[in-house]
């Protein structure tokens, strides 16, 4: 008896030590998140929820916390992330999460300020991010197939994904641990591209989704614009009008969920800014709402910063900018406080939403209506007017009620109303740009002027002309096609025809540069005709071809082919000399990159040169540096580049993203001149600006800025000094 009395006390004992463990890895606070054909359920309670989504590495640690924290203040219940997969495993098995890679420390951040987290792993994800967040090492892996059923794909996959789902456990940081992250995604955005895979598209939908649940994250998984999820993987919605569109969930036991409504959309080089306003976003999140919709994502909340090399082919380096946290986390209003004001009427009323009975009925011809009853007697009503033009008036349980053109009145206690989705009450407000130090000095500035290689200069030969991004790797924008031949062509001025796949050419005959190219990102060839005087004798061709970002979706990227296509010199359609299958020397890069001058470092190096008195506009491929002090206060900093072409800027050795001024957009203006500096990037004093320049581009009117905004009913004289966009 004593035997077995000391084996109770013993277990007794082991349990309250497992629980003592338990709760000091913070099982303690531990949430039960499961769901029904309603919500999501977290601890036995329904929710309707409020998310929006805000990118790590697009942003830096330090705007982190006031990011989550205006999120929160702008009535989000969830932030919502992708995990980047190229940046934190740059070589196979090689892991980098430091600073704005930092996916723990985000979340950690986001917890601390007692928000929930949805975390999209992937691990694709498309996000304007360049290859769609594949690290390019996968191109090289024998055999790969992405995203479909092919078993070196689903291996590292499946490696990566389990990678980061195993460091959230270990800092406890799902919900079933008593962390913040509520949600999973796995792929994304798969079934736009599933036919093209056939059956092995199906085999591969099924293979994640179990590959995913098998991970035993204790939360539930979603998979977005995906029909055909399979349980218990919830299908969602992407875009604009998902109160629309949104076929529903596949299963009636699933919510339906909204993981994308685009605040805005990404912006390229040579196009113009999508503004979308605050009424059209609140009337399609109200009418998701009135529709049974139970959580909404805002994509993008903040958008951030494309920093370095990040952004896919032709996105510019503000991303999302129309949010309502704009580039610089500044707000954008009204579009920030309306949505503040519709979350706030929804969240009075939420508990009859959850638990009450739907009916939907007509108002008149552009007119419905939707009303929630619960037994309580709770009852909130939607009264929608779908008419764009026309006020309407409608009867409603024996009132009037006014509706404006394409609007949605919100009645929590289906008498009064509390939200009109048109009815914008806040001040819109506008951006202040104030000039903080000009580089108009040319004794302020040094350049260094990159080599053209010539054929001999290379030890990369070929017999044809390689495809641009598997020869590069991905390690630079920049491939040099060198080429040196005998002139036995009869005209003195033959054409040069140079047909591509990249995104900008710059041809140069015997180092003499001779025009330049680009495409767009609606198409994906161009082509450079530009007559050339030749040699007698020997002459070099070389040609660097650009690429601005790569491809970031569709199917079979790995396929995908950049950079020349088709060389020759034309002199008459009977005489054409056709270079591409002669030997070609190729040089990955810039001699600066190879060289690092953009590092702090070699800011002292030799092969620097005072500007002096060239011309300056008339140069290509040249680095500039100077340096600048830091403006004070807390105002985000900007530079001012509408006087350069097209290049890449660093700070302090740090990239804050490529540039393209000269790429105008139908009105005639750069698609943006504004490029944001973090303050983390920055020092006290002796800040290192170093440009690589393309061509065209003028470093002496160049200026440094900051950033505030300011409500449109503020005093108006104070507008008439600076300027605004």
């Amino acid at each position: 008896m004593k035997k077995w009395m000391s084996l109770v006390m013993m277990i007794l004992l082991l349990l309250i030590s497992l629980k003592t463990m338990g709760q000091s890895f913070g099982v303690e606070g531990a949430e039960e998140v499961t769901y029904d054909g309603r919500s999501l359920i977290i601890n036995g309670h329904r929710n309707i929820l409020f998310s929006g989504s805000i990118h790590y590495p697009r942003s830096t640690p330090q705007m982190w916390g006031d990011l989550i924290a205006k999120a929160k203040q702008g009535g989000l219940d969830v932030i919502q992330t992708y995990v980047f997969w190229n940046l934190h495993e740059p070589q196979p098995g090689k892991y980098d999460f430091s600073g704005r890679y930092d996916l723990v420390r985000f979340i950690k951040e986001i917890q601390s300020q007692g928000l929930y987290v949805c975390l999209r792993i992937g691990p694709f994800i498309e996000s304007e991010w360049t290859y769609g967040g594949f690290p390019f090492w996968l191109h090289d892996v024998p055999g790969i197939v992405y995203r479909t059923d092919n078993e070196p794909f689903k291996f590292y996959m499946q490696n990566f994904t389990t990678k980061i789902v195993n460091m959230l456990k270990e800092e406890g940081l799902y919900a079933s641990q008593g962390g913040p992250i509520i949600l999973s995604q796995i792929e994304n955005e798969y079934q736009n591209v599933e036919r093209a895979f056939g059956k092995a598209g199906s085999r591969y939908v099924e293979w994640a989704a179990k590959m995913a649940v098998g991970l035993n994250t204790g939360v539930p998984w979603v998979m977005c614009k995906q029909t055909d999820a399979p349980d218990p993987v919830i299908n969602t919605c992407n875009g604009m009008k998902c109160g629309e569109t949104f076929t529903g969930p596949n299963s009636p036991n699933k919510p339906a969920m909204w993981t994308e409504n685009w605040t805005s959309f990404y912006q390229v080089y040579g196009g113009l800014p999508y503004i979308r306003s605050a009424e059209d976003i609140a009337f399609h999140v109200t009418l998701f709402i009135a529709r049974n919709g139970s959580f909404i994502n805002y994509y993008m909340y903040h958008g951030g910063t494309n920093f370095g090399r990040t952004g896919s082919a032709y996105t510019i380096t503000g991303y999302y900018d129309q949010a309502p946290l704009d580039e610089y986390g500044l707000f954008r209003q009204p579009k920030y406080g309306h949505l503040k004001e519709l979350h706030a009427a929804i969240k009075s009323c939420s508990t009859t939403l959850l638990q009450g009975v739907q009916r939907n009925f007509s108002l008149g011809e552009l007119q419905e209506g939707y009303v929630f009853e619960d037994k309580n007697g709770g009852c909130v009503a939607f009264l929608i007017n779908n008419d764009i033009r026309n006020n309407v008036t409608v009867q409603f349980r024996n009132s009037s009620y006014d509706l404006l053109p394409k609007s949605i009145s919100i009645l929590p206690d289906c008498q009064n109303v509390a939200f009109n989705t048109a009815n914008v009450t806040t001040t819109s407000n506008r951006r202040i740009i104030t000039s903080r130090q000009n580089f108009s000095s040319v004794d302020e500035w040094q350049q260094f002027q990159d080599v053209i290689p010539n054929f001999a200069d290379t030890s990369l030969r070929s017999n044809s002309l390689l495809e641009q991004m598997n020869t590069t790797k991905d390690t630079s924008d920049y491939l040099w096609y060198t080429l040196r031949f005998e002139n036995n062509l009869s005209c003195s001025a033959p054409i040069l025809l140079v047909h591509s796949a990249a995104h900008v050419a710059h041809a140069f005959v015997n180092n003499t540069f001779i025009g330049g190219v680009h495409g767009n990102h609606d198409v994906k060839t161009f082509t450079l005709e530009v007559p050339v005087i030749l040699d007698e004798g020997i002459n070099n061709i070389s040609i660097l071809s650009v690429m601005v970002g790569l491809p970031d979706s569709g199917a079979f990227l790995e396929r995908r082919f950049a950079g020349l296509m088709n060389v020759e010199l034309q002199c008459s359609e009977e005489e054409t000399l056709n270079l591409n299958n002669s030997t070609w020397g190729y040089q990955v890069g810039l001699l600066g990159e190879q060289l690092e001058v953009y590092e702090e470092q070699n800011s002292r190096d030799d092969k620097w040169t005072e500007l002096g008195n060239i011309m300056i506009d008339e140069t290509t491929l040249t680095w500039y540096k100077t340096t600048f002090e830091t403006p004070k206060g807390d105002d985000p900093v900007v530079l001012d580049l509408s006087s350069m072409g097209k290049g890449e800027v660093w700070i302090n050795g740090q990239s804050i993203g490529r540039y393209w001024i000269l790429f105008h957009n139908s009105k005639g203006n750069p698609s943006q001149s504004l490029y944001h500096v973090p303050r983390s990037f920055l020092k006290d004093s002796e800040n290192s600006l170093v440009l690589f320049e393309e061509g065209g581009g003028n470093p002496l009117g160049i200026s440094l800025n900051t950033v505030s905004v300011t409500d449109l009913q503020d005093d108006f004289s104070k507008l008439s000094l600076p300027t605004f966009t």
